[in-house]
């Protein structure tokens, strides 16, 4: 019997290997707070803000969480769900009403998933100032006023504390921003702050360490390396006896509490001097001389040097 082999088509040896999954696509994003005036990105509470994410790509149905810190502290978490632009990005938008003075940070997470891989981002920040500032306020409200009326060089008291002297440093700013003089720190005197006002503008900035005396705005100013160092609310002298106008220098220095009244006295033509005394109202009302509050009045001599140039004008 003869034996037909057939042949049969040949097996495969090796399996077809099985397709790589996709990998999730790496992204970039970034974060910014927006309508948030002023130079130094300051809010008052009760402010409306937004976040606005950038994501550099998109996929459906991703999401996003969202973190709001006030001074390091965690406020809100938010999932926030990624939309697309016409170029394929990603993008969200988050409100969020600050209720809480101190420094908010936000944060954004995206853990990764099958599509998009993980990243994430933080912003600045931003300030947030009370609306208004009172003798009652909480420490830390009471601290951020000092912190911006120091940094202008309004002169403040204790930290944490609405003393005298702070009061003082708010009437200086009301009077250099030409508000009702006042020692009340109100809400538009708050709203100042937030957008960066407040800021004394050197008249003479050549004559290097000198006094500026403002008689329109009774402020006195010390200067120094071209910056304003300490800003006093000032009473100059009344209609019948103006404070003389002009450029002058210190020629005289007494310590102490004279026949007059006046304390700690450092003169800069014939009788005129600047002077601590017992009242020193909002408006002009010396004999001439430029007067200070008594609790001022020993830093200030100490500042001033023989020979110290002393501006005064309207």
């Amino acid at each position: 019997m003869t034996v037909v082999a057939v042949a049969l088509p040949a097996q495969a040896t090796a399996q077809t290997p099985a397709p790589t999954p996709a990998q999730p696509v790496q992204a970039a994003m970034t974060l910014k707070l927006e309508r948030i005036g002023g130079k130094r990105r300051t809010v008052l509470t009760r402010t409306r803000v937004r976040v606005r994410g950038s994501v550099s790509a998109y996929a459906p149905g991703e999401t996003v969480t969202v973190s709001f810190y006030n001074r390091g502290r965690k406020v809100r978490v938010e999932q926030v769900k990624l939309q697309s632009t016409p170029q394929g990005a990603g993008y969200f938008l988050l409100g969020h009403k600050v209720s809480q003075v101190g420094r908010l940070t936000v944060r954004a997470d995206h853990p990764a998933s099958a599509t998009l891989g993980a990243f994430g981002a933080k912003t600045a920040g931003v300030d947030v100032l009370p609306r208004r500032v009172t003798r009652g306020s909480g420490r830390v409200a009471i601290r951020m006023l000092q912190s911006r009326l120091a940094r202008l060089g309004y002169v403040v008291g204790r930290r944490g504390s609405f003393d005298a002297r702070t009061g003082r440093a708010v009437l200086a700013f009301r009077k250099v921003t030409g508000m009702a003089r006042t020692s009340q720190a109100s809400r538009q005197v708050m709203s100042r702050i937030a957008r960066g006002g407040g800021g004394f503008r050197i008249r003479f900035p050549s004559h290097g360490r000198h006094i500026e005396a403002d008689i329109s705005r009774q402020v006195l100013v010390l200067i120094e390396g071209g910056k304003v160092r300490r800003i006093y609310p000032t009473s100059s002298g009344t209609a019948s006896t103006p404070t003389v106008i002009g450029s002058f220098h210190v020629y005289r220095k007494t310590p102490g509490t004279n026949a007059k009244g006046m304390v700690h006295s450092a003169y800069f033509i014939r009788g005129y001097a600047t002077h601590g005394f017992a009242s020193v109202p909002v408006y002009p009302a010396s004999h001439g001389c430029l007067r200070v509050p008594i609790p001022d009045a020993l830093s200030l001599f100490h500042w001033i040097k023989i020979g110290t140039p002393v501006d005064t004008y309207h």
